[in-house]
Formats: C-alpha cells, sequence, structure tokens
C-alpha cells in the first residue's frame, strides 16, 4: 500500500509540472537511468556516459559506472529507486523486471525509451548505429563500432596464429542474482557460446533437460576441460578451492581435478561491444595457457 500512495504522489508532482517539460531538456543536459550493463557501456563508449545518474547493479563498466546510484539488479528493479534520482529518461534493453516495473515508472511520467540487444557483432552495430543517432552523436557511434571492428579482426588473426593443436571443452557457470541460484550459461547457443568458439574453444555439450539451477550429474558428465566463472559467482563463493568443492559436479570435472577455473568479468563476456575483440583475446589466454591463480 505504501508503494502505491509513493507512486501515485510521485505521479502527481510530474503531472503538475514539478519537473517541467523534460522532453525540451538540452541533450547535453539530460539525466539518464540505464538500465542494462551493454547500453552502459555503449553510452560511455559515445561519449554520454556524464548523462547517466544511476544504473543497474550489473552496470560495471567502464570504472565510472561502478561510482554511480544502483537502482537495482536489471531483473529485480526498483521503481522508487528509479524515480527517485528525477530522471529525464530511462533506457533499457527489453530484458529487465519484474514485470510491474515499467508500467510504474512510466505511470510516475517518466520517459522510457527501449533499444535492441547486442547478441552479436551485426546487433551490436546496429545498436551503436540507433544510439548514436537517438543521441545525435553518428561520428561517436561510427568510431566506436570501427573499434569493435578492429578488434574483432585482431582477435581472428592472433586465434589463426596460436595454431591451437588442442580445443579445450569450455563451460561457463553464472549466478544468477535474480533468481539467486548457480548455473550453467554456456550451450544455449548465446554469447559466451560464440566468443568461445572464437577463443579456439570448444562449447560443452550440457544437457540437464532443462533445468535452471545446476544439475551435478550433468556437469560432471559433460565433463569439461575448462570452467569460466563470471566474477560475481567467483566471488561470492569464496576463491577457486570453494567453487570446485562446493559447487555441484565441479569437483568430478578435468576441470575441477585440474583447477581450470578462470574468473571472467560478467560484462566482458556476454555482450557484443566496443571492447569485444580485447575480450576475445584475453579469453583465449586463458583457455589455452596456465591454469588461473586464485589471489
Amino acid at each position: 500500500m505504501k508503494k502505491i500512495v509513493f507512486i501515485l504522489a510521485l505521479s502527481g508532482l510530474f503531472s503538475c509540472g514539478r519537473f517541467g517539460n523534460r522532453e525540451h531538456v538540452a541533450a547535453g543536459e539530460q539525466r539518464i537511468v540505464c538500465l542494462s550493463k551493454q547500453l552502459t557501456e555503449m553510452m560511455f563508449a559515445i561519449g554520454k556516459g556524464k548523462n547517466i545518474v544511476a544504473v543497474d547493479l550489473s552496470s560495471t563498466f567502464p570504472d565510472s559506472a561502478k561510482l554511480l546510484k544502483t537502482v537495482g539488479y536489471h531483473r529485480a528493479l526498483s521503481p522508487e529507486a528509479i524515480i527517485a534520482v528525477n530522471p529525464d529518461l530511462v533506457i533499457h534493453s527489453n530484458d529487465i523486471g519484474p514485470e510491474n516495473v515499467l508500467p510504474q515508472i512510466k505511470t510516475a511520467g517518466l520517459k522510457v525509451e527501449a533499444f535492441g540487444g547486442a547478441n552479436s557483432p551485426d546487433s551490436a552495430r546496429l545498436l551503436l548505429t540507433a544510439l548514436g543517432k537517438y543521441f545525435d552523436v553518428p561520428a561517436q557511434a561510427t568510431a566506436a563500432i570501427a573499434r569493435m571492428d578492429s578488434g574483432l579482426a585482431l582477435a581472428t588473426r592472433k586465434a589463426a596464429e596460436k595454431s591451437i593443436q588442442d580445443s579445450p571443452l569450455v563451460m561457463v557457470i553464472h549466478f544468477g542474482r535474480a533468481s539467486n541460484v548457480y548455473f550453467v550459461m554456456s550451450g544455449r547457443g548465446g554469447v559466451p557460446d560464440k566468443m568461445i568458439s572464437m577463443a579456439g574453444g570448444r562449447v560443452v555439450k550440457y544437457d540437464a533437460k532443462g533445468a535452471r539451477q545446476i544439475s551435478a550429474e550433468a556437469v560432471a558428465t559433460a565433463n569439461p576441460d575448462v570452467i569460466i566463472a563470471t566474477d560475481y559467482g567467483f566471488d561470492k563463493m569464496g576463491g577457486m578451492d570453494k567453487f570446485i568443492s562446493d559447487i555441484p559436479g565441479v569437483a568430478l570435472t578435468n576441470a575441477g581435478k585440474n583447477k581450470r577455473i578462470v574468473r571472467f568479468e560478467e560484462h566482458d563476456l556476454i555482450y557484443f561491444g566496443p571492447r569485444s575483440g580485447d575480450n576475445i583475446i584475453k579469453l583465449m589466454d586463458l583457455i589455452h595457457t596456465v591454469p588461473y591463480v586464485a589471489k
């Protein structure tokens, strides 16, 4: 009940002009809330990071984004927190939750714009182009696309130069903060699979019969040579030894037995963007060289 009263009160403030003519705020003065990690990185890449006043918890690149106010995880957002930062614009990538967040912030009078994803180099180019057009910085968007293309080309050359004889089986284990469980992110045909392949690895076959939470039997049967653990989940576990002993099935795999657990930043693995070539090269070096050494 308190939430409803809060939303209605703020809605009244908007409707009576307290925040006044937001659509006419100069582009350079806009206060933007960004609810997508790829949008946050790309906004900084095109020179609009200075306008962002709040982000979701998964928006951790560049380092400047870590200094911004947060409004919840992108699938578990707080509409009250979004409204409270008094933004001119809220942007997202159609992957936010809970279901009531958009209706509530729109009822409060906030302007909201949705942009596409970045699940491939082509979709990343389209997204950067759309952002450049919307925020009237097409030259900056073109430069960001050129950086991405140059980096991907370099990664392709380095993969060819390595002449890798062995192609390790790779699995990605991620901690989902919205669902509060560890799950296998690879093997779904998404961005991690594409990056693993581009880095010279083979995506492990993981058959958990559609289970979202990790299946110890399926992990052991898949038997990856290398496990990539995204940063939040790895750190939450407290280090490699705990990750191996406490994540179901990991101790039975080649990766667990040989301590081939690689800590990798989530935002470097699950979308394409200006730094993707660099990230693929980093991944390439990690999965084909010495095991990760815990700090």
